[in-house]
Order: C-alpha cells, then structure tokens, then sequence
C-alpha cells in the first residue's frame, strides 16, 4: 500500500497479551457479560492515520456476540465494521480484525473502545493486571460521550491489540514477560508501566506490551508459558526487529504457592536458551533482563531460600552469556544495594515483588538504548 509515495504497512500500534480465565491460579477474579457496554482506554505505543482493532474469543467456550463496537481518540469516534456489518459473532477459539477506519491516533495517545455484548458471554477472554480501568454499564452505550454511572473493574476484556497504518520501515520491538512488563505496582490509569517510560525515552520506532502478570518461561498459568505463546504474541507481529524478556520471578516463586517441584537453574537456563534461539531463527535481536529481586514478597510461599539461590545462578549466567545479543540488569537498578535479594525500599510498590512507578523508571533506564536501536 503506497500513500503519497510512501509504502505503508499495518503493524502493531497497541497489544496487550490475554489468559483463559478458566486457569487454577487466579490472580483476579474472572467474569462475564450479558446486556452491558463495555468501555476501556488502550494506551498506543504507536500511531498512525489509520487504524484496525484486533478482538479475540480466544479461550471463550461459547460464541461471542459484539452487537456494536466504537473507537474514539480525542473527540473523534469511528464506528468499527467486520466486513461490512456492524455485528459479529466470534467462534470459541478465535479472534478476528476490525475493518481499517480513518481515525488517526498518535503514539503515546489513549484509545477508548467500546463494546455492546448483548447476550450471555460467559467467562471472557482477559488481560488480568493491566493497571487500566474498564468502565461497564447496561445496555448499549457505545456512542455515549461517557458513562458517568458505569462500575469501574480494573481489567481489559475482549481486545488483544490495534494496528495502525505506518510507514513500512517503521521498527517495531515487543516486551514479552510477566508483570514488571505488564505494570502491576505502577499506578492505575496514569501509564507509567516500564514499557510506557520505556516508549518515551526512544526516539525512533516503539515497544508494544505483552506482559502478563505470573507469566512464567517454562509452565502454564498464568496465562501460557513463553515458550508456548511466543509465535502468537511474538512472532505474529509485522515489522518486529527486536524482542525485550523479563522472566524467571514466577517460575521462582509460584511453585512455593502452588505445590509444584522448584525450578531448577539448569532448566531456567535451557528455557532462555530455547527462547533466543527462537528470536534468531525469526532474525530478531533478543535482550534479556536479569531476574529481578523478590525476597520481600508479601504473598505466602513465593520467596524461598532454593528460589533466591536459583535467581543469584540464572543471573550469574544472564550476565556473562553470550546467548543474547544485550542484557539489560534490573536486577542491579533496582535492588537494595544492602540487601540485594529485595527491591530498593524506594522503588518497592509496597509487596516487595512489583515496583512502583519509580521502580519501573528504574527499569526502563536500564536497557541501553544502543542496544535498542529501533
């Protein structure tokens, strides 16, 4: 597609990864929809004149109806359209792309998209810890200007990404990870997620977001595990140069709350091995973060004597390996330098396992932008 005699190509402007919400660890509490608008701000990492909205019925386990579906940027709203028509019924299993509307959005902007659900939905689809408010109201309410009397849930339903029309050279990287990608511990609503200040400091190109808190490398739940996700929420994305990883944390400290045998540093290390070798074959440029500091985790089970060793190993080896093409050490940006296990007091978002929204300032600053050269 050529305008004005530049080749465009739709690429990803916004993603945000899902889970089943049928899982055995639950973090948040899953839920439906019958009769009721649901509304909810997706923060672009990049923009472009045009745009298409992805939604997916991914682990849904009954037909999902959309009798109606907006976007809006600003004071500007789009009906969105599915070949033509402005309803749809999407299988269990799958996911579907919006027709293209003119509606230009701008990096760093937010995205407000509103869907009608008509009929039961069952159990939706759902990025858990995005650290954004979704409003839901009944009835149809997708062209309201707003929803002054919505209940207020602090997730996103429905949606995996947006694309937007961009230059075709235009680079693209991913944050693929668990929470300190996704942004649990930073502030709800303002968008200082690691990956937002992370989007500010470039200057060229952006990263779009498919961390998923208590994601870990190498078992389900939550969500799939990296090395099973990787084509979907890696690989489908066009123009992707560059691939960022932060994981380790969950397969750390889950088993401790679930029963499971620990994680070994061998078996860590044979899974980031396997996931850079992935990067390569697809010709993408792979950083890896160390594993970041979790002794002072609130939550019954997680930090144990075996996971804490564990993650002293993996990051010996993280930092000397040549398997990555950069390494980026969150580990030291954001640790107490008198007790290196824990997060800095400072950056702590007060469970000793996530960091607040200076904590995540810290961890962006961490990657070499060099190494990011988009």
């Amino acid at each position: 597609m050529t305008t004005n005699g530049v080749n465009m190509t739709w690429t990803a402007g916004f993603r945000t990864a899902v889970i089943s919400p049928y899982e055995q660890i639950q973090l948040t509490e899953p839920r439906g929809f019958a009769d009721q608008t649901v509304r909810q701000v997706l923060h672009m990492a990049g923009g472009g004149e045009r745009l298409r909205v992805r939604l997916t019925n991914l682990y849904g386990r009954t037909p999902l109806t959309i009798a109606a579906a907006t976007a809006a940027t600003g004071h500007r709203r789009a009906v969105l359209t599915f070949d033509g028509t402005e309803k749809l019924t999407i299988p269990p299993g799958e996911e579907t792309v919006s027709d293209p509307v003119d509606l230009p959005v701008a990096s760093g902007a937010d995205l407000s998209l509103s869907l009608y659900l008509p009929e039961e939905t069952g159990l939706a689809t759902y990025s858990h810890r995005p650290m954004e408010t979704a409003h839901i109201v009944g009835g149809n309410h997708v062209t309201s200007p707003a929803l002054p009397e919505a209940e207020r849930v602090e997730a996103r339903f429905y949606v995996s990404g947006v694309d937007v029309l961009t230059p075709d050279d235009t680079a693209i990287a991913v944050a693929f990870g668990d929470s300190w990608f996704e942004g649990v511990g930073s502030t709800t609503g303002a968008n200082n997620r690691s990956v937002d200040v992370l989007n500010r400091r470039l200057k060229r190109g952006w990263v779009v977001n498919q961390g998923i808190a208590g994601n870990r490398l190498l078992r389900d739940e939550v969500g799939e595990h990296a090395l099973a996700r990787f084509d979907r929420d890696v690989l489908s994305i066009p123009g992707l140069t560059h691939v960022l990883v932060h994981f380790g944390i969950n397969d750390l400290g889950l088993p401790g709350m679930s029963g499971e045998p620990p994680v070994t540093p061998d078996a860590l290390i044979e899974g980031f091995t396997a996931l850079a070798h992935r990067a390569h074959t697809a010709n993408l440029k792979i950083l890896a973060a160390t594993v970041g500091p979790f002794a002072g985790a609130i939550y019954p089970g997680i930090s144990t004597p075996e996971g804490l060793t564990t993650r002293r190993a993996v990051n010996d080896w993280i930092r000397t390996t040549d398997t990555f093409d950069a390494v980026f050490d969150v580990a030291r940006a954001v640790e107490n330098p008198e007790a290196p296990d824990y997060i800095h007091p400072a950056l702590d978002s007060g469970d000793g396992m996530h960091l607040n929204d200076k904590g995540a300032q810290a961890m962006a600053n961490a990657v070499d932008l060099e190494t990011l050269t988009l």
